[in-house]
């Protein structure tokens, strides 16, 4: 199972134009190789450098095993988005301007055995919850972000 983005490549940084320091549009992503018994995929971005816990920057969940490619700007065609630490629906772009150092974006992408029975109003937790005993298969695209915060 792979994730993939034509914007950047694993480990490298994340485009402007995908931060809150340029248009904030998600990337292109691709997709592919899931277990033949996945019925659904969820795909998390987040920022696991975040505190004091880990932001999540976009959750879609029920994407069908179909999609295999994202344009930018896109939500996976026949996902259903989820609430965001920001508490909204939407990608919502690499942005550690209150932080220092580097900040890992973490583009997971996760395979079920099943269509999750969420609302559009799940988040991380409920998601994570619903999809622990279904998982069957797992990717991940880092991008990075320098944080902008100056010293004190």
């Amino acid at each position: 199972m792979f994730i993939t983005s034509s914007a950047f490549r694993d480990h490298t940084n994340v485009p402007t134009p995908h931060t809150c320091n340029g248009e904030n549009t998600s990337p292109a992503l691709g997709f592919g190789d899931f277990p033949a018994q996945a019925k659904s995929l969820v795909l998390m971005v987040e920022d696991r450098d975040a505190t004091p816990d880990p932001w999540i920057h976009w959750l879609v969940f029920n994407i069908p095993p179909t999609t295999t490619l994202v344009p930018a700007g896109h939500i996976p065609a026949g996902g259903m988005e989820g609430i965001a630490n920001g508490g909204t629906h939407g990608y919502e772009g690499p942005c550690p301007k209150y932080f220092r150092g580097t900040h890992h974006y973490h583009f997971q992408l996760f395979a079920l055995d099943t269509v999750l029975d969420l609302p559009a109003t799940a988040d991380k937790k409920q998601v994570t919850a619903s999809m622990q005993v279904h998982l069957i298969g797992s990717a991940t695209l880092v991008g990075l972000c320098e944080g902008t915060k100056a010293e004190t």
